[in-house]
């Protein structure tokens, strides 16, 4: 499952919202952040969404690199 795809449906079951409510919830979360966190995360957030030219289907990124990165920022 896409990381989208589990947000939008995390979102659905903790808030009882139906899948196309929860996924414009995710959408506005996710512009949100991407706009006030820090780069390299701040401006690569709207990949989930398809926007901004991801390089997997659908403008998704090969999330694992994009946890590999982030992981390593974090010391992990």
């Amino acid at each position: 499952m896409a990381m989208m795809d589990e947000l939008v449906q995390q979102i659905a079951t903790r808030t009882g919202l139906p899948q196309d409510k929860a996924m414009q919830a995710a959408q506005a979360a996710i512009e949100f952040l991407d706009g006030r966190l820090p780069p390299p995360i701040g401006g690569n957030l709207k990949r989930l969404t398809g926007e901004g030219g991801g390089t997997g289907g659908g403008g998704i990124p090969d999330l694992g690199d994009v946890a590999g990165k982030l992981g390593g920022m974090f010391g992990r």
